[in-house]
């Protein structure tokens, strides 16, 4: 997704703008975009389903309707607004996981392709060769709960308040890259792009979420509220605990129930999503039954904690739902704008101080994997691949960018006895810090030139970093490397981490199949000196502009793989991060009485096309 912010400064601001205006460049002298109104719309390529297609493969088209789910989550609620700023809204209501299943978009995203959308309240999109312009046909057949047809008005009106009104990201961040919508006839919406777009913005307004306007009080919209929304989706709310619950009921004349995007999903007369004040008592209410899935994110807890009765009898299945999408960067990121991280060298000679194969055995119960790649787990990640000529072409022009063995495909982090204290990798670390001009002086690791000694802050927020940081610190203080760990409230954390008030964190950057401009945001020189960016370790190279420019304009499958294969590579090879690991599925405990077809999406369970148990 569009993950550009508003630059802070001058200069972030002119080097975003020299990176859009290239692209646009490019994306005019390349080949036509999209050439006629279709039914579906890729990225890169084709979509996969046919013009006729009657369902989504991960969905089953003769899935029995009736029955409940009851989904849950920890905290609290206090709006039924998802679209802004204040307030938390329940989950289940806007939800990519559990349901878009109070409103629509203009188009609906196949979770079978990397990033395909296909027709839902239009029928039709058209986009310009020159991506100047995204027209959309509405169904005449579409329209809110309340039998009020959609309009082309209501797309406007969507689209003017998301973008003045809604949250920062997705919406005013990625809205304000068009110019206007205006209406073409009685069905029709035309979205005209600002210069120098790229290919991702027409898919990305598909999933503009559509308001109606004669229900909606756009002057109190970003305020956050309890009011029972009217929308356009499958369920409409039947109830509402502030805090606690919401239940939504099926809406019996759904208008799209029929579409073939829609067969085989919502299949519940009712969804009811509860809230628990924190772990413990969430879980302990999976096990009473009282809600019928618990996707499991806790490799100890996966391990151990399944051991009750209900899983012994039966009656939870525990299941491991394959992810097909890139497994993302977990790791500890070193922020680069800090004198202490500056040199490469001691950035790579920090990796070879984390023990992997301790943790995993002693902490996560064996249950990890090793994270090597930005794209780990698909074919976008430089792992276990040389590089190809293409890539070879890209890199060329920066010789020194990326490391023999990252270039080769032999590259992979460093792995450990498992003992916690591997002598080699002790001494492959020590002898590069000794390249960057430390050595060991009464047991401290010094830099000889000032007497400094080599140490740094691991800024944390939760039991889980602390812990897994004082692991690391541990090994680190063999090596004579001060390191201190500085739990923080979540306000403190957030505020630091905007304005890069840090040695080093530990994060996830999540990836996709289909990486954009959200590459730029993370990578890219520019967003480097942008406050608030998601550039947590403040890169700033050529290479990697480059080879993030070259993706931003790939047309073909062919030419987009290897873009992002060789910003990989050159990011790898930057030593940005100490990797760290990923499990190897999503664990789901579910209750028997509901059921899911045999074939997941790419992106894992989708709990949208399950169904009551027999």
């Amino acid at each position: 997704m569009i993950v550009f912010r508003t630059a802070r400064t001058s200069t972030a601001c002119k080097s975003l703008l020299r990176i859009t205006l290239w692209l646009g460049l490019c994306l005019v002298a390349g080949r036509a975009a999209w050439a006629e109104p279709t039914y579906g719309i890729a990225m890169h390529g084709e979509p996969a389903l046919p013009a006729d297609f009657t369902h989504f493969p991960y969905a089953n088209p003769d899935a029995p309707k009736g029955g409940s789910i009851t989904y849950a989550g920890v905290g609290s609620f206090d709006s039924l607004n998802p679209f802004i700023l204040q307030g938390t809204a329940p989950r289940g209501l806007w939800d990519m996981t559990w349901g878009n299943n109070i409103w629509e978009s203009l188009l609906v995203r196949s979770k079978a392709e990397p990033f395909t959308m296909y027709g839902l309240i239009a029928s039709t999109v058209d986009v310009a060769p020159d991506l100047s312009t995204v027209d959309f046909q509405l169904r005449p057949e579409a329209k809110f709960s309340d039998g009020v047809p959609i309009t082309p008005d209501d797309v406007i009106f969507s689209f003017d308040l998301l973008r003045e009104k809604g949250r920062e990201r997705p919406y005013r961040e990625t809205y304000k890259l068009f110019d206007r919508a205006e209406k073409l006839g009685d069905h029709g919406v035309r979205f005209v792009l600002k210069p120098g777009t790229n290919r991702e913005l027409p898919l990305l307004i598909g999933l503009m979420p559509i308001l109606p306007k004669h229900a909606v009080d756009a002057a109190t919209f970003d305020r956050s509220s309890l009011k029972i929304p009217i929308g356009s989706g499958p369920y409409t709310i039947a109830a509402v605990d502030p805090g606690k619950s919401v239940t939504l009921k099926r809406d019996p004349n759904y208008w799209a129930r029929n579409l073939p995007a829609k067969r085989g999903f919502d299949n519940f007369d009712q969804v009811r999503v509860e809230y628990y004040r924190d772990a413990s008592a969430y879980f302990e209410a999976f096990k009473k039954g009282l809600f019928d899935i618990n996707p499991e994110n806790d490799p100890a807890r996966w391990a151990i904690a399944y051991d009750f009765p209900a899983v012994h009898e039966g009656r939870v299945v525990l299941d491991t739902f394959p992810i097909q999408i890139p497994a993302g960067m977990n790791g500890f990121f070193f922020n680069t704008r800090r004198p202490v991280f500056e040199d490469a060298r001691v950035r790579q000679a920090l990796t070879y101080f984390l023990d992997f194969e301790w943790l995993n055995r002693n902490i996560y119960y064996g249950k990890y994997e090793r994270t090597g790649s930005y794209f780990e787990g698909s074919e976008l990640s430089a792992i276990g691949r040389p590089a190809t000529d293409a890539e070879r072409r890209l890199l060329a022009p920066f010789p020194d960018a990326v490391v023999p063995d990252v270039m080769n495909g032999t590259y992979r982090p460093p792995e450990s006895d498992g003992s916690g204290h591997d002598r080699d990798n002790m001494r492959k670390g020590v002898e590069l810090l000794e390249q960057a001009g430390y050595g060991l002086k009464n047991g401290l690791m010094v830099n000889l030139k000032t007497g400094e000694p080599l140490a740094f802050e691991i800024m944390t927020n939760t039991r889980e970093q602390d812990r897994l940081a004082l692991a690391f610190s541990r090994t680190l203080a063999l090596a004579g490397i001060r390191v201190r760990i500085h739990d923080v409230d979540s306000a403190q954390y957030e505020r630091r981490v905007k304005n890069f008030d840090y040695d080093m964190i530990q994060i996830l950057v999540p990836a996709s199949l289909s990486p954009g401009t959200e590459q730029a945001g993370r990578w890219s020189s520019a967003a480097a000196d942008a406050p608030g960016s998601f550039s947590y370790s403040g890169v700033k190279s050529p290479a990697v502009d480059a080879m993030i420019n070259a993706m931003l304009a790939a047309h073909g499958q062919g030419d987009f793989v290897s873009a992002v294969r060789s910003l990989d590579r050159v990011l790898i090879s930057g030593f940005y991060v100490v990797p760290l690991f990923h499990p190897p599925g999503q664990w789901m405990g579910r209750w028997a009485r509901v059921e899911h077809p045999e074939q997941a999406s790419l992106w894992g369970p989708e709990p949208t096309t399950w169904w009551q148990g027999k």
